[in-house]
């Protein structure tokens, strides 16, 4: 490779990696009909690589990403909360329009996503009849259910749950300071018995941290990845969780990996991709983390602050539920 090239490829934007990905699924990816009945055009296996040092951020800048909604989703999270009122009364809809589906076929009530979310934050018995999601992420993450023999019968083994499960994120902020060098710093989505009672399996399900050095890197590994809508928040989590894991273990930022099994474009995001493609990266945004809480899981929105973020206008489209 040329002088020429190599100053090319280190002054090319990170963001064309994403606009790169999404033109060869658009342009090369299989047609396929998916559970959404909506379609995809889909790859299998695909990655990336995000330098977070000097408080970089893979932070979309042809397109507004909301990056305050998605920190209060994923400091929601963390909380192991599964029912969305806490979200709903933030305003954060992003896990709305499932339980709201469910009320419409158990109920027939056509209720707008709007006053739906109105009455699960004004209502608690309604948000604890309608709100639930079932034991999603944050769930999996902080109380991973673990059950215990507790005698035997005629029948077998009789096993009981324990009252507190596995709390897998405080595990790894304990790995990643006492044994910086383990192959096991770990956050799993994956719960295979738990699965059905989900009101959607975790995409963004595995999270592996590593340290060299006193660089704390990280690889996100999706199963399946809604690149218009999904992967600029994902991007985004990984690359939080990362920023707050090494801040908590007195690490620096390193590199955040991301890796994705079926990645994929909604038949109907046609005009989302067309005008996105047709834009071209501009800006970084970068982030400070403003106060060192005593925990991981102490947190405040107001401790995350994005400066120089100038991207171009927002670009919506339909979520297939």
């Amino acid at each position: 490779m040329n002088q020429s090239s190599d100053s090319y490829l280190t002054q090319r934007h990170w963001e064309w990696q994403y606009l790169d990905l999404m033109r060869r699924i658009w342009d090369e990816g299989s047609e396929r009909i998916d559970r959404t009945g909506v379609g995809t055009r889909s790859v299998f296996g695909a990655s990336m690589r995000f330098d977070l040092s000097e408080e970089q951020m893979p932070l979309l800048t042809t397109k507004r990403v909301y990056w305050k909604t998605a920190t209060r989703e994923f400091l929601w999270f963390l909380t192991g909360e599964t029912n969305i009122r806490s979200l709903c009364a933030q305003n954060v809809q992003i896990w709305t329009d499932w339980p709201l589906e469910h009320f419409r076929k158990e109920t027939g009530d056509p209720m707008s996503r709007d006053e739906f979310s109105k009455r699960i934050v004004e209502d608690a018995e309604f948000a604890a009849r309608w709100g639930n999601l079932g034991p999603v992420y944050g769930k999996q993450w902080v109380d991973w259910p673990v059950y215990e023999q507790d005698g035997a019968d005629d029948f077998g083994l009789i096993y009981r749950q324990r009252a507190k499960g596995v709390n897998q994120v405080a595990q790894v902020v304990e790995s990643l300071r006492h044994s910086p060098g383990s192959r096991r710093h770990i956050v799993e989505g994956w719960n295979v018995a738990e699965l059905d009672a989900m009101a959607l399996p975790p995409c963004h399900k595995t999270y592996q941290f590593h340290v060299a050095g006193d660089r704390l890197n990280g690889l996100l590994y999706q199963r399946s990845c809604d690149v218009a809508l999904g992967l600029p928040f994902n991007l985004w989590g990984g690359a939080l969780f990362l920023r707050m894991l090494a801040q908590q273990c007195d690490l620096e930022p390193g590199e955040l990996v991301w890796m994705g099994g079926d990645t994929h474009l909604y038949l109907n995001h046609e005009a989302l991709v067309e005008e996105q493609l047709a834009r071209t990266p501009s800006g970084y945004g970068k982030m400070r983390i403003t106060r060192k809480p005593d925990s991981i899981f102490d947190y405040r929105i107001d401790d995350f602050q994005v400066d120089g973020y100038e991207p171009q206008g927002a670009i919506k489209a339909p979520v297939a539920v």
